[in-house]
C-alpha cells in the first residue's frame, strides 16, 4: 500500500517537474528578452536631431528654468516688492503666496514678451529653418537678455564684479561676460526692489503710528494697535486704487 502511494507521489511529481520544465524551455524559445540599445550619431541637419534628445534637452531646460527666471528676469523685483506691500498691509497671508507669486509671473511674462519674441525671431526660429548653427543661435538668444540686464544694471554694481573677477577693463558691454553680468544685475534688481518697498511701507507705517499713539493717548493700551490701523490701511489702499498703482509703476519702472 505505501510503496503504491509513494510511487503515485513520484509519479506526479514527475509530470509536473516535466511540463514546468517544457513551459520554461518554450518560454525560452519563443519570448525572448529584446536587447535595448541607444546610439548618437552626428546630426546634419535640426530636423535629424532624435526625439529623445530632444526630450532630454527639454528637462534640461526646464531643471535651470527656475535659474534663468529668478535671476535673468525682472521677476525678484516684482515678487519683493508685492512682498514689502502685503507686509506693509500687514494681512497675514492675503494676498496667498500662490497669488502673490502668480501675480509676478504674468506680469513677468508681460514685461519680457519683447525679449522672448526678439529671441524667437532672431535665434528659435531660423535655427529650426535650418538657416543659422546651434552656435549662432545660442549667440543671438543671449543678446537679448543681456540687453535687458545691461539696461537695469548699475554701474557701480558691476565695476564691482568686473573688479572682483580680476578681468580686464571692458572696452564696451560686448566685452562684459555673462557670468559677470548676472550677479550685478541681481543686486541691482535688490536695490531697486527694496527701495520701492520702503517707499510703500512709509504710508502704512504713518497709519500705525498715529493709530498706537490714539490708542495710547486714550489709555488703551491693552488694544493692540494694528487691529484697529488695518481697516484703515486697507481703506486707503482701496480709495488710491493700489493694485492698478503698484502694477503701473513696476511695469513703467522696466520701460
Amino acid at each position: 500500500m505505501k510503496s503504491g502511494k509513494y510511487r503515485k507521489i513520484f509519479l506526479a511529481f514527475a509530470i509536473t517537474f516535466i511540463c514546468v520544465f517544457s513551459f520554461s524551455t518554450l518560454m525560452a524559445e519563443e519570448l525572448s528578452i529584446p536587447k535595448v540599445g541607444i546610439s548618437i550619431t552626428n546630426a546634419k541637419s535640426p530636423k535629424d536631431v532624435a526625439a529623445t534628445v530632444q526630450i532630454f534637452l527639454l528637462l534640461t531646460i526646464l531643471t535651470l528654468a527656475p535659474a534663468i527666471l529668478m535671476l535673468m528676469t525682472c521677476f525678484p523685483r516684482i515678487v519683493i516688492v508685492l512682498s514689502f506691500l502685503r507686509q506693509a498691509l500687514g494681512s497675514q497671508q492675503i494676498p496667498p503666496n500662490q497669488i502673490l507669486i502668480g501675480l509676478a509671473l504674468f506680469m513677468t511674462f508681460f514685461i519680457m514678451k519683447p525679449v522672448g519674441q526678439e529671441i524667437y525671431d532672431k535665434a528659435w526660429k531660423p535655427y529650426v529653418d535650418d538657416k543659422q548653427t546651434m552656435e549662432k543661435s545660442v549667440d543671438e538668444a543671449v543678446k537679448p537678455v543681456r540687453k535687458f540686464m545691461f539696461k537695469q544694471t548699475r554701474e557701480k554694481d558691476l565695476a564691482l564684479f568686473i573688479f572682483l573677477s580680476k578681468t580686464a577693463r571692458p572696452k564696451n558691454q560686448d566685452d562684459v561676460p555673462t557670468t559677470v553680468l548676472i550677479p550685478a544685475f541681481i543686486i541691482s534688481e535688490l536695490k531697486t526692489a527694496f527701495t520701492v518697498g520702503f517707499l510703500i511701507y512709509v504710508p502704512f507705517l504713518i497709519i500705525d503710528m498715529v493709530v498706537a499713539s490714539t490708542l495710547m493717548s486714550m489709555g488703551m493700551m491693552m488694544l493692540p494697535p494694528v487691529m484697529i490701523s488695518l481697516p484703515f490701511k486697507i481703506l486707503l489702499f482701496i480709495l488710491v486704487d493700489g493694485w492698478h498703482l503698484i502694477a503701473r509703476a513696476l511695469i513703467v519702472s522696466f520701460s
